[in-house]
This record gives C-alpha cells, structure tokens and sequence, in this order.
C-alpha cells in the first residue's frame, strides 16, 4: 500500500502536496515522488523532496509515498500520462504477458493500459484489473482518479485536490472534503478547472446460482483458496486472528500451502480474578489446536485511553462501533509492526458475503441485503481499517473482498447462507471442507468490539468521566463526522434515526421533506406532512421542502432533486432514513444517494419494534398516532400521546392477530410533538379526528404553535 495525493488550480500546489505527504508518511516510507508540469522528483527521503521544490510554482501537482513489500519502482510513473497509484494487482504478470506490455510492476500495468487504450476505454482497464487500488492518471488536461469497486483503498476530495487520507488535504488548507464513491470516476478538467464524476457498475445478485449445493461448495473452495493464495507475499505475514470462523479459514489455507505467518490478537485485561476476553480465549484454543503460531496482547483500563487519543484522530471517526473495532485492530497491527511484519491479512467482508448478520436473517432478499452492506463498506469499515494498518506501515490485505470471489458468493442461493439456526452456513461448511476444526468453524462469533471487551472498556471510561454515553466521551477526542440531511416525515422513525445519528456525534445539517399529493404515496408519509415546518423550527434545523404528486417510481425523481438541493445548498454527504423494515424504500433512497455519491445511513434497520417504541419513550419522545387503519385500534388512540402501557397493548395486538408493533403493516402513522433534540414543544389548538370506519381515522391537525419547554 502506498499513499497518493494532488493539488490543482493552487499556486501553492507543490508546496502544499509535500505537506500532505508529510502528514500520510505512515503510508509509505520506500520512497517519496512529484509530478507538475514536465518535471519528475523522486527520492527516497521526504525531507529531501521538501528542499527541492521550494520555488517551485507550479499550478498542478499530485505526489506518492511508496511502500514497497518486494522490489522498489519509485513514483511517479511517466508514459504518455503520468500515474500515481496506491495498488495491489493480483494478475499483473497475466495482463503483461496477455497484453505483451513489458511493465515492471503492478503500477506499471495500469500506466502502460491506459497509454495503450485511452482514457476513453478507462473502464475496459478497471474490468480487467483482479486487485485492489486507488490511483491518479493524468493525460493533457485531464486527471482521472479511481478507486477499486468495494473501495478498500481510499481517496477523499474536493474541487481543487484528492489524497488517500481526509486529514492531509485538511492540514494543508483544503475544505469541503468528500469520500469518493467507489462506483464514480473523478475527473479534474484541469483547463475548464471544473470536476466530472462518472457512474460505473456493482455486482449483481442474479442470475442465482442453479448448481447443486455440493458444486457450489466445491466451486467456492477453490475461489477462497485462490483469493488467500494470490494475495500470499514472498516473505513472512500476520493474519488478525480472533478464533472466528472467517480468520480461522485464512489461517487453515495458508497453513495447507505452508507459509510463515504469525496470527495477532489484541484484547482487554480482565478484571482481576475475571475471565479473559471471549476472543482471546477462542484464539489461543484454536492456534493451539490447530498448531498455528499466535501472539497476543491485552490493555490494562488505564491505557486505554492512550490508544484511544491516537486511534480517533487516525480513523477520523468518532463512531462508537468504529473506535471499539479500531482499538482491537490497532493493538494487534502495533504488535506485527514491531515484529517488522509488512502485509496482514483481516477476514473482513465475510459478514456482507454470506449474511452474517441480523438483519440478514429478517430480509425479504439476502442477497440483496448482501449488496446493500457492500455499498456500504467504504464508509463503514475499509478507510478505519487501511488508516490503521498503514499508520503500523502494514499493507492490509482482504481475501473475502476478492472480486472473483464477491460475484460468485452474491449469487449463492440464500438457502444455502442461513436458517433459524445458523447464518454463513455455505462458507462455515468450505472451512469444514478445508480442514477447520468443526468448533472453531460453527462458532457464532461476537462482534469484534465486544468479543474483545473493548466496547466494556469505552462503558467504563464514559461512566469515570461522568459523560452521560460513550459517544459524548469520544467526542473529546475527535469532532468531524460528515455532515448528514435527515429525510424527515414529522413521524417517530425519522425523527428517531436523526436522533440517533445525533447521538454518534453526527452532525446534522438540514431536514428533507417530500410533500406528496397523493394520500396512498407508496414512498412517503403524508398525514401531518405540514407540521415538518414547525418540527424542523422545533429543532433549529433548516428544512428542505419539495412536492411531489405522489405517483409510483415517479416521485423517486422529486425525492433525488430534493437530496440534489440538500447536498448544494448544506453541503451534506450522507442521508439518514428512519426505514425499518420497508425494503421498497431503502433500496430506492440507497439508489439515489448512490448515484450521488453520499452516504446513505439507516440506524434503525431490522430494530426490533418493540424496543423502538420503548426507547422513544424512555428518551423523551412525545408521539401521538396521526391516523389508524388496522383491527384492534379505535380513534381513542388518535391525538393520544403514547405510553408505556400502549405499548403493552400493541404487544398483545401482535401476539394476537400479528399486529406491528411500530406500524410496519400501516397500522398507524405518528407525529412526533417532542423529543430531545426539540428546544421547543409543539403545542395542538385546533384539530379534529375524521372517521371513515371504527378501525379507520386520521387526525387532522388545524392549529399548532411552538411552546417554551
């Protein structure tokens, strides 16, 4: 892994990209490289690099920091474009020989394609690179920055620059950042000095898969073993190791084709007299059975915040999930570092694969579920997880991110993923084949956080510090989430999941509200719809307001304007939805903040409803129901607020008749008076309840106001 960066359009350009250099040194140590105008610097000394660019003027300059595992080829790359490219290409020798390009490396691959092709065959090179990158092409007045397509190697950027960490370009005066999307083209027109994003294509889920299920499992036992094989360096390599199912896989193929390796695990010390971490504890069980050899390390309480104050800042992220895996991940990459270790191997993105998670089990389609946490990952997992390994100058490698092995695994008929009883069956049954140990291959695993009682540690820490959650106290430590848009429906769930997000320190930047004429609209709530005006002054939150007349797959074109408008005018990166279980809503809102390069969030997906109910009114939420249309409800739940003792009733409807808790299946729409993030209450004057049935009605809001709290 190496680390690439470029200014454009900045008189400082050259002086400002060796800043940025400076700041992501961690990523590459081998070697340090500029490329403005017709000039080339290399060298192996960054301090070097500085002194000899100090007059230099130009307008436009992208930088590389190498870190080499075997051989060393200093960039920039110069052909007919010059190249800076942060990559693993697996099938470089393949390509050379196929294409007859005489490259030296994998970087060398990709340059010679695209002086050979042209920019305007760009995406023929993605298809045929098998690999992981992130570079920068630039030829005549066109820079072209790509990223792979699950996006395991970063790039953020703005208007005037790009750089595989948000950090450099921030420090070096650069605003307005974004994580490139993974499945867009950034283009920097360097004449028009304006920038393009092209849309390219994800995996695909049919047709499935019609082999037997002995075929498909012989068929992706050959692809896992390919996908560790090809990624195996010529020299000794550590593998994360918690004793899971998906490390103990990696760990079992490449002790078959026997190479040197060492597996790390990093927990929290147990409390005297206490039982060590379950992870821990797995792992040495199985390294032990398995005669694999394993080093670990625990953290006392007391250090934990030490590494927490060099871990939030690196990942950029306050995110309670993100620090608690982080921290794991961080101990044990520190642990290989000092053993000068140069490539670990993680079992990340088995979980999306091969539904290993809740909300795969509950999904209408798994597989599609599947790919809706693929989209995801750059967000949610690749840039904390590349930030730390390259800060331990290790490069990080992922088998179960391998593209040959994703295509086939989403079309892995979801039968053979999960039952009532057990998730990621398919790949727990190829580890069995591949000799795993049955115990270590079944065991269901906790989530990295907990399984190492991290998350136990942040607990604790908040509760010494007298902060009221974990959020407030990593907040201490790092304030600088993407700002986020709510799409808000005046409802419990959306004003719920903004709360929430709030919560993990995300800001939140505007309301975005779909005002339909259509009653029965398929996308959007629209009893009270009015009263979001008043929620959103409620809140001090600005609102986005857009009309739509409500029509099928046709009003998805009003709700991406209306997200089109949030991003320019608040300059949001991510949307939150309130979806629960509506799957038709989510996969279109996931659609649309695709295709515009935002993050889309869903904090409330597959929670169970019962629990919803009752956090909202544990934490202060005042919801009354705006309309009733199910067997069991009368119009004495209409204007109500909503208690405790309500809830127990929608609990007996559901154990009756099947009734949703939380109005899944329409039972009822809400409107929410107040909440924790309302400075003001709002106050009725004036309504009434229009019946059409006894189990019918809505509430018609005539008069409302804001009152002091």
């Amino acid at each position: 892994m190496c680390g690439i960066i470029g200014v454009f359009d900045d008189n400082e350009a050259v002086v400002k990209t060796v800043k940025g250099l400076k700041i992501i040194y961690n990523r590459g140590k081998d070697g340090y490289g500029l490329a403005f105008g017709n000039e080339t610097i290399r060298t192996k000394r960054l301090s070097s690099l500085g002194s000899s660019v100090k007059s230099a003027r130009a307008k436009d300059c992208i930088g590389h920091c190498l870190h080499s595992v075997v051989g060393s080829v200093p960039q920039p790359l110069r052909g007919k474009g010059v190249l800076v490219a942060n990559c693993e290409i697996y099938n470089w020798k393949e390509l050379d020989a196929k294409h007859k390009l005489g490259a030296v490396n994998d970087s060398d691959v990709v340059l010679k394609l695209l002086d050979r092709w042209g920019v305007g065959k760009l995406k023929k090179v993605l298809a045929e690179l098998d690999g992981v990158y992130a570079f920068a092409y630039w030829r005549g007045d066109k820079v072209y920055v790509c990223r792979d397509i699950i996006g395991v190697k970063p790039v953020w950027y703005n208007d005037h620059g790009f750089c595989s960490e948000r950090k450099a370009l921030e420090k070096a005066g650069l605003s307005g950042l974004k994580e490139l999307n993974p499945r867009e083209v950034l283009v920097y027109d360097l004449r028009t000095r304006k920038i393009e994003l092209s849309k390219r294509d994800f995996f695909k889920t049919k047709p499935v898969l019609k082999n037997s299920k002995e075929a498909i499992r012989r068929e992706l036992a050959g692809l896992m073993v390919d996908a560790v094989a090809k990624r195996i360096p010529d020299q000794k390599f550590g593998i994360l190791f918690s004793g899971g199912v998906d490390s103990t896989l990696i760990a079992q193929v490449c002790k078959e084709l026997g190479v040197d390796f060492t597996c790390y695990t990093a927990a929290l010390e147990p409390e005297k007299g206490g039982k060590q971490a379950e992870d821990l504890e797995e792992a040495k069980k199985a390294a032990k059975k398995m005669g694999l050899k394993i080093k670990w390390k625990t953290i006392k309480l007391d250090e934990v915040e030490k590494y927490l104050k060099k871990v939030v800042p690196l990942i950029e992220d306050n995110n309670v999930v993100k620090v608690g895996v982080g921290l794991t991940f961080y101990v044990a990459c520190e642990m290989a570092r000092k053993d000068r270790i140069k490539v670990i191997f993680s079992g990340l993105g088995s979980e999306e694969l091969f539904a290993g998670y809740e909300r795969h089990k509950n999904s209408y389609d798994v597989n599609d579920e599947c790919v809706s946490g693929l989209l995801k990952m750059y967000e949610r997992d690749t840039y904390r997880d590349d930030v730390i390994t390259m800060n331990n100058n290790l490069e990080l490698r992922l088998p179960f991110l391998d593209k040959k092995l994703a295509a086939y695994s989403l079309r892995i008929p979801a039968k053979y993923k999960l039952d009532e009883k057990q998730n990621k069956k398919i790949i727990r049954e190829v580890a069995e084949d591949l000799g795993v140990p049955r115990e270590f291959a079944q065991r269901r695993k906790r989530a990295a956080q907990y399984g190492s009682r991290f998350d136990k540690a942040l607990e604790k820490l908040a509760k010494h510090s007298g902060m009221k959650s974990k959020s407030a106290y990593l907040d201490r430590f790092y304030s600088g989430n993407p700002v986020l848009g709510v799409l808000f429906s005046s409802g419990k769930d959306s004003a719920y999941a903004a709360w929430v997000m709030h919560k993990q320190n995300y800001p939140i930047r505007c309301l975005i509200t779909l005002k339909s004429r259509n009653p029965d609209s398929y996308m959007f709530h629209t009893p009270n719809i009015d009263l979001a005006g008043l929620q959103a002054k409620a809140m001090n939150i600005p609102i986005i307001v857009q009309e739509t007349a409500g029509e099928k797959e046709k009003e998805l074109a009003d709700l991406k304007n209306a997200i089109e408008r949030a991003k320019k005018e608040y300059g949001i990166e991510g949307v939150v939805t309130g979806a629960l279980y509506s799957n038709y809503q989510r996969e279109r809102i996931e659609k649309i903040c695709d295709s515009l390069g935002l993050k889309i969030f869903s904090p409330l997906w597959h929670m169970d409803q019962e629990k919803e109910m009752r956090q909202l009114v544990k934490e202060g939420f005042e919801v009354i129901l705006s309309s009733i249309a199910a067997e069991g409800l009368d119009k004495s739940w209409i204007g109500r607020k909503l208690t405790d003792k309500d809830i127990e009733k929608l609990v007996a409807l559901h154990k009756k008749i099947g009734f949703h808790v939380a109005g899944e299946g329409g039972e009822f729409e809400s409107l929410v008076l107040d909440g924790p993030m309302f400075r003001k209450r709002i106050e009725i004057l004036d309504s009434e309840i229009v019946s059409e049935s006894e189990n019918v009605a809505r509430f018609v809001v005539k008069k409302a106001e804001l009152k002091g709290k």
